[in-house]
């Protein structure tokens, strides 16, 4: 649209493009920009009691997660509202991260209860936005958990793993530690082949970003 409008600099840097600019693309964003919903105005416009209030409720919810007395019922609950809470607010999805919250979301990941995977993916997926999450993440083990649901999850799991794929490959040397891991390309390559639409789409663009890294 910037170069359509006639425009020959760079919107950013205000420095002279070439006469032909060579522009890639970027799908990678694309899609987490499509897959990341317009739920609230920005932080600063919201009242400040309603913060709090959001604040305090995500305590209670983190707690649930991670209590080893919670039944699934209860985390799948705590999970739904944490994503509702952490997709309109940054300081929320920061809180959930320093409180231990992420080891008890991959637990609910290796339950083998498809509800309970496909919101605490939904979860992660969110946390993994946050650029200081990405690298995170992966040290926690992230990278085994989506292989493995890439194999034998549900489709809606498989596509959001797909999602979570290529938020982490955002980061450099994410790139190098995913495609390093094994069956994590071979399992993207396999959804790409036999996957329903969604599927197909996820893998296609978490094969797009990984790809940009030379030995993938």
């Amino acid at each position: 649209q910037w170069i359509d409008s006639g425009n020959r600099t760079c919107p950013i840097t205000k420095l002279p493009l070439s006469e032909n600019p060579s522009l890639i693309p970027n799908h990678a964003l694309r899609s987490l920009i499509s897959n990341f919903a317009h739920v609230s105005p920005k932080e600063s416009s919201r009242p400040r009691t309603q913060q709090e209030h959001s604040q305090s409720q995500s305590q209670a919810l983190i707690s649930t997660l991670i209590s080893r007395s919670s039944s699934n019922a209860s985390k799948l609950e705590s999970l739904s509202r944490l994503v509702r809470l952490t997709k309109r607010d940054s300081s929320i999805r920061r809180k959930v991260t320093e409180s231990g919250a992420v080891r008890a979301a991959l637990d609910c990941v290796d339950s083998g209860n498809q509800v309970l995977q496909e919101k605490s993916l939904s979860l992660l997926l969110i946390l993994s936005l946050e650029d200081d999450n990405k690298v995170g993440l992966v040290a926690d083990g992230v990278i085994r958990r989506i292989v493995t649901v890439l194999r034998v999850g549900s489709p809606d799991c498989k596509a959001i793993a797909a999602t979570l794929l290529t938020s982490l490959a955002v980061v450099e040397v994410n790139k190098a530690t995913i495609g390093s891991y094994p069956d994590a390309i071979s399992a993207l390559v396999y959804l790409l082949r036999v996957g329903n639409d969604r599927e197909r789409k996820e893998s296609a663009t978490a094969l797009y970003a990984l790809c940009s890294f030379p030995d993938n």
